[in-house]
């Protein structure tokens, strides 16, 4: 690659990356606000800057495991390099707005990985996959959603013990106060899972053209920029998705609003602290689906679930099928 072209396409590049932060901030504020703003205890607009400040900080709570992860778990190292990151990115980017606009919560994060798989295995074939790093990926598709499911269903049991001899009036007001805590972790959980996602993606570019050196890391200016980005996004909000999280999948109250969120952030800080690159779509989303059916079954509209289901199955195989072309595209056109 010619030098006086290498430095405004890394540029174009990590700008690329950090729509994709944005985007994945849009797509995602569903996540962190859907049930704070379904039961009512923030409007939707004071509800987004409260994610978007959650969202920010998360830096500041988390180690960089996750991003380790993306940047050299899903596909080698070695065979990155700037076509490879423009196919990713591409892939993940499309089927976020093809979501986006459908209304589907679909995960960003999985988009991210379909679109590194695909381009990974376009360039150097199906030798170029980390299966140890994609094997946990791909396992914790089924497991994030379930854990936070569980956790949401035993935090209901428990707090309805609890309060099982207090007024209504009472537990509605309690708990509309400690959803205000519930969506803080959760909003934390989101920024800290899935602005690191990006954050090994732009480090992997910057590796791949020599620029951090003999070691793998993450710049501070990369970690800001992420954060920056996604909490931008959130700012902006996602109400298509906001409207399927909060009201098609079940009714909430506050308090099972609380359970949800807090059993969705106990995963997502569990899931980082490993370094796994779990869907926080999928988590809030099981987590909801696990309040609803403790209440009684057929309080979840399983048709709209399963909706959902459909979605997440396709996503690592539409999006990784979209970068692989891209790729190739790249390839003729560049």
């Amino acid at each position: 690659m010619d030098a006086s072209l290498a430095l405004p396409l890394l540029i174009g590049l990590i700008a690329v990356a950090l729509a994709f932060d944005f985007l994945n901030g849009l797509h995602d504020a569903a996540n962190s606000i859907a049930t704070i703003v379904s039961t009512r205890v923030l409007r939707p607009h004071y509800a987004v800057a409260w994610a978007a400040f959650f969202n920010f900080i998360a830096f500041l709570f988390f180690g960089l495991h996750v991003a380790q992860t993306i940047g050299t778990g899903i596909v080698s190292a070695r065979i990155v390099d700037p076509q490879v990151i423009f196919g990713a990115l591409s892939g993940a980017i499309a089927w976020n707005v093809i979501t986006w606009w459908k209304g589907i919560p679909s995960s960003s994060s999985h988009a991210l990985v379909g679109g590194i798989l695909g381009a990974g295995i376009a360039k150097a074939g199906v030798g170029a996959i980390v299966w140890t790093g994609l094997g946990m990926t791909l396992f914790a598709i089924v497991l994030s959603p379930a854990l936070g499911m569980v956790l949401a269903m035993v935090l209901m049991v428990m707090v309805s013990w609890v309060f099982s001899r207090t007024t209504p009036f009472k537990v509605d007001t309690t708990f509309r106060s400690l959803q205000f805590v519930s969506a803080s972790l959760y909003s934390l959980g989101h920024g800290g899972n899935d602005a690191q996602k990006t954050m090994g993606i732009i480090a992997v570019l910057l590796f791949s053209q020599g620029m951090l050196g003999e070691s793998f890391h993450v710049p501070l200016w990369v970690v800001l920029s992420c954060q920056a980005a996604m909490a931008l996004g959130t700012l902006f909000g996602g109400w298509r998705i906001v409207h399927t999280m909060g009201s098609k999948i079940t009714r909430l109250t506050p308090m099972q609003g609380f359970c949800a969120e807090t059993g969705g952030a106990i995963t997502l800080f569990a899931a980082t602290g490993l370094g796994v690159p779990v869907s926080t779509t999928h988590t809030i989303t099981g987590a909801i689906v696990g309040v609803g059916a403790i209440r009684r079954t057929s309080a979840v509209r399983w048709g709209v679930a399963s909706g959902i289901i459909v979605a997440w199955v396709l996503t690592i195989p539409a999006s990784a099928l979209i970068a692989a072309l891209t790729y190739v595209l790249a390839g003729v056109f560049g």
